[in-house]
């Protein structure tokens, strides 16, 4: 079922970026899927971890509130670029996390990243070390909220 649904994704995929509907570009499109598929299941790549499609229902909750992040993060970080006096404190700090997989701790360091003003600079065991634009910055991330809401999107308990 996982192969199927790779498929059906990646044909859905290649139809956004192509947007071209004639047969040919159909069929290549399909044979592409296919082939694509076909070589992930041979390189063991089209298992729960490459293709978790366990997590399609939980995206249409945690992309949204993500994305709403990313933009609070856009313009507090603009707020700070357009004061004169900068008013920057740049801090590293390491972040406990409570993922329970690779997927969840991948993408909680991927949300940090993606979030404007802090970026996910390395992995040790199960924490991640994160630099931050500004301390204010780094105390949330240390407050957990965002932690809370990717291990709630991986389906492991808090």
């Amino acid at each position: 079922m996982r192969l199927v649904s790779l498929f059906v994704s990646l044909f859905v995929f290649w139809i956004c970026l192509s947007g071209h509907f004639e047969p040919f570009f159909i069929a290549a499109g399909l044979g592409s899927a296919l082939a694509a598929a076909l070589v992930a299941r041979l390189m063991g790549a089209a298992d729960s971890e490459g293709h978790p499609n366990h997590l399609i229902i939980r995206s249409f909750t945690f992309f949204p509130w993500l994305l709403w992040e990313i933009c609070k993060s856009c313009w507090a970080v603009t707020k700070i670029i357009v004061d004169p006096s900068l008013p920057i404190s740049p801090t590293m700090t390491r972040v406990k996390t409570t993922q329970r997989t690779a997927v969840g701790l991948a993408t909680y360091a991927n949300s940090i990243t993606l979030t404007p003003g802090t970026i996910t600079t390395g992995v040790e065991g199960t924490d991640l070390i994160v630099h931050a634009l500004v301390k204010d910055g780094a105390l949330d991330l240390e407050g957990g909220g965002m932690d809370a809401r990717v291990t709630q999107f991986e389906g492991a308990a808090s």
